[in-house]
Formats: C-alpha cells, sequence, structure tokens
C-alpha cells in the first residue's frame, strides 16, 4: 500500500506540470490561456487597428482582438468603465475626462498622426471655392454666411453637416475654428456619425460642406486649403508631416493604467514596423 501511494503523489504533480506546460506553448506570445481584447471607439483610428488586428492575430493565436466603432467619446467610457481594454480616440483626452475616469488611471499612446479637413462637395470645389479662412468657415457654422456665392461659389444655399458631439473629429475642428471643442453649429442642416456616414452625405450633395480626416478624401469629397492671410495650407500628408496644417492631430489609443499582456503586445505591434506601415497604408502620418 506505501508503494502505491507513493506512486500516487508523484503521478499527479506530474501530470500538473505537463498540462500547464501545454497551456503556456499553445498561447504565443507569453500568453497562458485564450485571452480576448477588446477596443472601441473612433471610426477614424478604426482603419488602422482593423487591419492590426488581422495581422497581429497571424502571429498570436491565443489571442483575440475583437474593435467596435462608435466615436472616440465611446472609446474612452468604454476603457473608464471596464468594458474595453483599449480605446480608439482621434483626439486627446478632455479635462473632464480625466476627472470622470480619474481612478482608471487613463493613459494614451499615439500611434499616428492626421489632419481634420474642411471639406465640399465637389461641384462647389469645381464652381471655385478651393479655399477658405476660418473666420469664413465660422460664419458658414453659425449660419451668418448661407449661400457659397458669398465665398465665390455657385448660387446655392449651403448644406452644412455637422458631427455628433461625441466625435473626435468634431471636437478638433470646433476646437480650431471657434476655440471650443463643444461650440454648437445653428447653421449645421445635418448631423452625421461616422466619417463614412459623413463621406456619403458630402459626395451625395452638390452644396455641402463638413469635416472629415484627409484619409477620407476623394474626388467627390474634396479638401479645401486654410487660406491664413496671404497664405493657402492644403490638407495633405506633406503639411501634416512639417506640422504646417492646422487641424492636425495625434491618433490615440487610450488604456486604464499602463498597458499589460496582451494588450500591450497589441499596442506595441501597432507601433512597431508592421503595424506603422499599416498607419501609412491606411492614409495617415505614421510616429516612428
Amino acid at each position: 500500500m506505501v508503494r502505491r501511494v507513493r506512486r500516487s503523489r508523484g503521478f499527479l504533480p506530474a501530470m500538473i506540470v505537463m498540462g500547464l506546460l501545454a497551456v503556456w506553448t499553445a498561447a504565443p506570445g507569453g500568453a497562458t490561456e485564450e485571452q480576448t481584447v477588446r477596443v472601441a471607439g473612433s471610426t477614424t483610428v478604426l482603419p488602422v487597428v482593423s487591419k492590426s488586428a488581422d495581422r497581429f492575430k497571424v502571429s498570436h493565436k491565443g489571442v483575440t482582438v475583437t474593435v467596435n466603432a462608435g466615436g472616440s467619446g465611446v472609446g474612452v467610457n468604454d476603457v473608464g468603465n471596464g468594458r474595453a481594454q483599449i480605446g480608439m480616440l482621434s483626439r486627446e483626452l478632455t479635462r473632464e475626462e480625466r476627472e470622470q475616469f480619474k481612478n482608471a488611471g487613463l493613459k494614451t499612446h499615439a500611434v499616428g498622426r492626421d489632419a481634420v479637413a474642411c471639406v465640399v462637395s465637389s461641384e462647389v470645389y469645381s464652381a471655385g471655392v478651393k479655399t477658405l479662412s476660418k473666420e469664413q468657415i465660422r460664419d458658414i457654422y453659425l449660419g451668418k454666411i448661407g449661400n457659397w456665392k458669398d465665398v465665390g461659389g455657385p448660387d446655392r444655399r449651403i448644406v452644412v453637416i455637422d458631427k455628433e458631439t461625441h466625435r473626435g473629429t468634431r471636437h478638433v475642428f470646433m476646437q480650431y475654428v471657434f476655440g471650443d471643442e463643444q461650440a454648437r453649429a445653428p447653421g449645421a442642416r445635418l448631423v452625421t456619425g461616422s466619417n463614412n456616414e459623413e463621406q456619403t452625405k458630402v459626395a451625395q450633395s452638390d452644396a455641402a460642406i463638413g469635416m472629415l480626416s484627409i484619409a477620407w478624401i476623394n474626388p467627390d469629397v474634396v479638401g479645401v486649403g486654410i487660406r491664413d492671410g496671404d497664405r493657402v495650407i492644403q490638407p495633405t500628408l506633406a503639411t501634416v508631416r512639417d506640422g504646417s496644417f492646422p487641424i492636425s492631430r495625434n491618433l490615440n489609443l487610450v488604456t486604464a493604467g499602463e498597458p499589460r499582456g496582451a494588450v500591450k503586445e497589441f499596442i506595441d505591434f501597432i507601433l512597431g514596423p508592421e503595424g506603422q506601415k499599416i498607419v501609412e497604408e491606411s492614409g495617415y502620418v505614421a510616429v516612428r
């Protein structure tokens, strides 16, 4: 009996060790079990994170990355409330957000650079509105300028398109135009959410003005130059790189405290050579 008991005592720890080794080797990247990294937020940052997630999973088969949009404000709230491990922001954290989630210790990680362009329908651009001053943009959004002919364009009522207030693109645009990221736009006739929605609305109109990341500019949705005295700055990757375009911004990821484990591995991947290539492929400027 004694010999039998001794064998069973040695056999059980050995099986436990073998099981642990099997779990460890089944999860690349140092993870000890199947993990899910939940990401939510900005539709501007979404293409970068979605493409990165697809490539990340090839070398990290023990990790699943789920990505949902909703806007920068959604990303911050989901991280602050523990519903996501990573938030996508196309702006910086606000003072109110830092205060609201001070216990979470929110940290931002810049993964790219972008610009917010003032965009118009291609028909408006072709008719002569190729540049606008900050003052003209402000008066259009306030409703003080209501016809394109007043700024050198066609005799056509301006269709002003605003964005939902929690959108990062709106924060950056309004901060530049009004000096207040929460400024109201009484001249607006439509309010959109995602970049895709706004791009579609501008393209479908022959008289629209809106705000979009430069990655979403196309032949039907044209970015106008910002006129500052005799100087005109075009919304291009070159002016983002040299810092001359006035409505530029970081594309951020936000975490609750310093990232660890699979969350850190995924952020490090985006900041690495392959991830930064994805940033540029998505129409933005790499930070490394």
